[in-house]
């Protein structure tokens, strides 16, 4: 099991081999500065908004009291910052990845060629909307499932004694949703569903949880 796990996180590592290869780096680019945009964007929009929360909450101190507005804006800003992870993590990396999608299927489509040494036949038969629209409709499948989910974990959170197990589910379901995204793209490429992925994941759970993990630390840093 354990062993499964580091093996899943191994995955993760050895992307980083293909995409320096001359055929798939420049495949990268567009869901790449779709991400960076994205993250950007929000993070200084909740930054701004945060400071000026606080400009309006925070009493006027006066001069012989700085210590304390000092000392109570360390214990917010923390506060704030582990909140901007979860809020970054679990909306800003489902909105990039809702818009880089098509590009993302595309990505897994060249990576597979060039490990095959041929293209995939099932997928050049698509025309471009078709390979779009099912990309769109497995984001919107994967959206239920991570709203089902959350609000099940979001419960266990506000009940008493339970809830200390919270922040564990909440990782482990991050992890999770990181796997189901993108073993999505390479199986989407071959024509499977929302569910077929889902149960391909959950038949080797330890492994696919493995590789999401792998996927959420490198997210997170």
């Amino acid at each position: 099991m354990i062993l499964n796990i580091f093996k899943g996180m191994a995955f993760t590592l050895r992307g980083f081999n293909i995409i320096r290869q001359p055929g798939v780096r420049r495949f990268i680019v567009i869901p790449l500065a779709i991400n960076i945009i994205l993250f950007s964007i929000g993070i200084y929009f909740l930054v701004t908004l945060f400071e000026q929360l606080m400009a309006y909450l925070m009493p006027d101190f006066p001069q012989w009291l700085s210590w304390l507005e000092t000392f109570i804006e360390s214990l917010l800003w923390p506060m704030f910052a582990v909140m901007i992870f979860f809020v970054v993590f679990y909306t800003f990396s489902f909105v990039a990845n809702l818009i880089a999608a098509p590009f993302n299927s595309l990505l897994a489509e060249k990576v597979e060629t060039q490990l095959r040494g041929e293209p995939l036949h099932n997928t050049s038969l698509l025309p471009p909307w078709k390979t779009i629209t099912k990309s769109l409709e497995s984001e919107l499948g994967k959206l239920l499932y991570l709203v089902k989910w959350s609000v099940l974990i979001l419960i266990i959170s506000f009940i008493p004694v339970v809830n200390v197990v919270a922040p564990a589910l909440w990782l482990i379901f991050g992890a999770w949703m990181l796997a189901l995204e993108y073993l999505d793209y390479p199986m989407g490429n071959h024509g499977h569903h929302f569910s077929e992925i889902n149960q391909q994941a959950v038949s080797d759970k330890t492994l696919s949880l493995g590789l999401g993990s792998g996927v959420f630390i490198l997210t997170s840093i």
